[in-house]
Order: structure tokens, then C-alpha cells, then sequence
């Protein structure tokens, strides 16, 4: 029995396991340890490699232990490190998998809530705006760049020398033919008339004794009393005393008209400029700049340039004594200044530029046009009859072709390509495409697309208020209930 039971009990062999030391025995002759203490030594390292020994030392080769006997609770080894390893690994992988699955199937929730919501915007109906295409006619215009030029335009100037006394005019006034504008001093020609008029009397009253002598001479001539040659002499001075009247005559004249102009009056009816000599200065006939300017400003004229391929077709109704309205528009072409007419075609073509001249007259009762200035001046011609008129907004371009959305009885909106004709400010006519009485959009297209649901609103009337807008701006909020007391 107790040799068997020393053949069971284990003994730990520590030169079996790296880097730990065989440990003597207990005693110094050899002598083999107690039971107890080997059975101790298995219990304190049971991962230990452990042998069996006999009563008297000697090692005896040991059985394994039984699969039973491990179950039953007998002490097991830890498995090597890259087992352990191996196992992480494993785990890591399986949670990145894990979280993988996760979020894939969140992101396919969202794309699948959007494309809903997308589905539910598209089948939603678009606020628009829409206008009814119709018949009617079509103005056809011939549109040039001109500037407004006066029909008259003078420069005031003195015609004798003198002294400014008076200027009779105010900056920017309208004068009339004949209104007094300025007063030079009139005394020197006052003198001057003076001295002519006493230099004719004198020989005035010297012909008239030429003459009576000659009267004498005549009868003395017919008695023989004096020579011929006497009464040729004094029917001479009879002619040299009429010519010196008529010299005097003519002194007279000059010095009155120097005198009449000593009033400087308007030769046209115009508006006055701004005034370039003050009272009181000496002004001289060889100035250059003059006293003022006038210009004519009504009826005012206007010079504009049109290709000479349009020439033809304003020829031949000028030909025919029509008369071609002609419209004046601002810089931007939204403001009509006037209206006129044409008033005549240059005679010859730039070859520089290919255009031709023309003129226009306009009344300018308002004065709205201007001298100098630039204006968009439109010619117009035979328009066109029964043409189908859309509003200008409601064209779309792309690279292909020129297009509009038309709103179809159902309430939803095709694109439709056209062909447009002509166009003039919000009004365009359609050679092709659009039907009169249709519907075209004419504001939302950037929200539509082939057969996008519409709901179609009159222009200029706000589309309806969305609820998210309505909560934002604090509308429609539902009311809040009072707690019961």
C-alpha cells in the first residue's frame, strides 16, 4: 500500500522548464525528501512537469493522468501566447464586423428615407407662374444708336466795338426771335449819325445852289451872254454836288445800322446758354467767343447709324411719302423720351463701318431730349399681322435649342422647343411651337422638369407658405393646452 502510494505521488522536476534552477535536496547525502514535502512542491508549482519517484529516490517513469481524472478538477497548462494572439485577432476582426453591419444598415435606412422623401418632393406640386399665349401683332423695329443734335445752333457775337452796358438775358432762359440779349454803349454811334446827317445837309444845301446857277446859266447860254464852256462847268457841279449827297447819304446809313447794332437781339428761337462776357467789358466784332450761345431745342433732331442691309426697306416706303415713326429710348431701352418721325436718309454709305445716316425730328414739347445727347432710337416698320405672342421670361435657352415649359391640362408641364421670330422688350412672337390659348411658364422653370406636377398661380401672387416655413415664422403653431387646475 505504501509503495503504491509512493508510486502515485508526483514529484516536480524543475530542469524540465527554462530558466529555473534544480534544487538540491533537502539533505547532503543523498537522502530522499519526505512525502510531504514532495506533494507539497507539486501543489505549490502544479504547471510544473512533475516525475514519480520510489521510497528509496529513484525515479520511475510516470502514466498520464486519465481524461477523468483531468475533468475531475486536476490542474491544466495555459495555452502558448500566440494561441492567445490568434484569439484577439479573432475578436477584433468579428467586432469590426460587427460595427461594419451596423453602420451599413443605418446608411441604407437614410438612403432609403431620403430617396422616399424625394419621392414624396417629386410627386409634390411645384408652385408656379403662367401666362396665356395669344394672338395679335407684332411691331417690327430697326433699332440704331444716335445722339440728339439742335437743328440750329448760334453763337452770339457783337458786329461793331464797345463798351457792355446791359445783359439783357438769363443763364439757361428760352428767347424768342428779336429779344434783346444785350446793350452795347450807344453813344458814339449816336455822335457818328450825328455828323453824317450835318455833312449831307451841307451838301445838300450845296447842290441846291449848283442847280440854281446852272438854271441862270442856261437862259444867259440861250441869249449868247456866257461861253458854253461856263454853263458845262456848273452842270458839272451840279452832278459832283449830287454825288457828294449821295455819299452822305450812305454815312448816315452806316452810322444808324452801327447804332442799331449797339442792340444785340436773338437771331433764333432757342434756349440760352451760360453767359460768357459780363457787363461792363469792352467786347470787339473779332472775338471768338461771343456773348452766348443759343440752340433750337424745339423741334429738336437726332442723327442714328443703321446697316445698310436695312436701307432698302426704308427707302421704299420713303419713296412712297410715308412717314416712319420714330421712338427715342434711353441708354437702357426702358424709358420712351419721345416720339417722331423720319426725317430724311444720308446720301451715301460709310465703307468703313457699312452704315448709313439718318435723321429724325422730334417736337420735344417736354424738352425731355437733350443736345448732345445719346439715345437708342428704334425706326418702325409694317408689323407683323396675327403672330403668336408670348411673354419674353418664359424663353429658356440651352446649347441645343431655345425652348418653354407649357402647363398641359393635367397639370403638369412638358418642354416644348420654339422658334422664335422676333422679340421687343417683354414680348416675344413664335414662328413654331406654342399654340395660342396654351399656358407657358414664366416663373419656378428652375425647379421643373419633363412632366413635374404644377400648380399653377397668377403672376405676382406669393406661392403658398410651406408648413416648415410656417413653424419657423411662428404661424400655425398648434395652440397650447392649459393644465387643469
Amino acid at each position: 500500500m505504501k509503495a503504491d502510494q509512493a508510486e502515485t505521488e508526483p514529484v516536480r522536476d524543475d530542469t524540465t522548464q527554462p530558466g529555473r534552477r534544480e534544487q538540491e535536496p533537502a539533505a547532503s547525502g543523498g537522502s530522499p525528501r519526505p512525502a510531504g514535502a514532495e506533494r507539497a512542491d507539486a501543489k505549490a508549482a502544479p504547471g510544473d512537469k512533475a516525475i514519480l519517484v520510489d521510497p528509496t529516490g529513484t525515479p520511475v517513469k510516470a502514466h498520464p493522468p486519465k481524461e477523468s481524472e483531468r475533468r475531475d478538477g486536476a490542474p491544466q497548462a495555459a495555452p502558448p501566447a500566440h494561441k492567445r494572439r490568434w484569439i484577439w485577432i479573432v475578436g477584433i476582426i468579428a467586432l469590426a464586423l460587427v460595427l461594419y453591419l451596423v453602420i451599413h444598415g443605418q446608411s441604407q435606412a437614410k438612403a432609403k428615407k431620403a430617396a422616399a422623401a424625394a419621392k414624396a418632393k417629386a410627386s409634390a406640386a411645384i408652385p408656379v407662374s403662367a401666362a396665356a399665349a395669344r394672338t395679335g401683332d407684332f411691331p417690327v423695329y430697326l433699332v440704331g444708336l444716335g445722339t440728339v443734335t439742335a437743328l440750329n445752333t448760334v453763337t452770339v457775337r457783337t458786329r461793331v466795338d464797345g463798351q457792355l452796358v446791359r445783359v439783357a438775358f438769363s443763364e439757361g432762359q428760352f428767347v424768342h426771335a428779336g429779344d434783346l440779349l444785350a446793350q452795347i454803349d450807344p453813344r458814339p454811334f449816336e455822335v457818328q449819325l450825328t455828323q453824317a446827317e450835318g455833312q449831307k445837309a451841307k451838301d445838300e444845301a450845296a447842290l441846291k445852289n449848283a442847280r440854281l446857277d446852272l438854271q441862270r446859266y442856261q437862259v444867259l447860254a440861250q441869249q449868247d451872254s456866257i461861253p458854253r464852256q461856263q454853263l458845262d462847268t456848273q452842270a458839272a457841279t451840279v452832278t459832283q454836288f449830287e454825288a457828294a449827297v449821295k455819299t452822305d447819304q450812305g454815312a448816315v446809313d452806316s452810322a444808324r445800322l452801327n447804332l442799331t447794332y449797339s442792340r444785340i437781339t436773338a437771331p433764333i428761337a432757342g434756349r440760352v446758354g451760360l453767359r460768357l462776357v459780363d457787363a461792363g467789358n469792352m467786347v470787339h466784332a473779332s472775338d471768338a467767343n461771343g456773348l452766348a450761345v443759343i440752340t433750337q431745342v424745339q423741334p429738336i433732331s437726332a442723327l442714328f447709324t443703321l446697316s445698310e442691309d436695312s436701307l432698302p426697306s426704308v427707302l421704299q416706303k420713303a419713296r412712297r411719302g410715308q412717314n416712319l415713326p420714330v421712338d427715342a429710348f434711353d441708354r437702357d431701352q426702358k424709358n420712351q423720351l419721345a416720339s417722331g418721325e423720319l426725317l430724311t436718309v444720308d446720301n451715301q454709305i460709310d465703307p468703313t463701318t457699312g452704315t448709313v445716316r439718318l435723321k429724325a425730328v422730334f417736337p420735344n414739347d417736354d424738352s425731355r431730349l437733350y443736345p448732345n445727347q445719346f439715345v437708342n432710337l428704334r425706326l418702325q416698320l409694317d408689323p407683323l399681322r396675327g403672330v403668336v405672342l408670348v411673354p419674353t421670361a418664359a424663353l429658356q435657352r440651352s446649347p441645343q435649342s431655345t425652348y418653354v415649359y407649357v402647363v398641359k391640362p393635367d397639370q403638369t408641364a412638358t418642354m416644348r422647343p420654339v422658334d422664335v421670330q422676333l422679340t421687343d422688350g417683354d414680348t416675344t412672337s413664335i414662328r413654331k411651337g406654342v399654340a395660342p390659348g396654351e399656358m407657358v411658364v414664366i416663373d419656378g422653370v428652375d425647379k421643373l422638369h419633363e412632366g413635374s406636377k404644377v400648380a399653377v398661380r397668377e403672376p405676382g401672387q406669393k406661392p403658398p407658405e410651406s408648413r416648415q416655413s410656417a413653424e419657423k415664422n411662428g404661424k400655425g403653431k398648434p395652440a397650447k393646452q392649459k393644465k387643469p387646475s
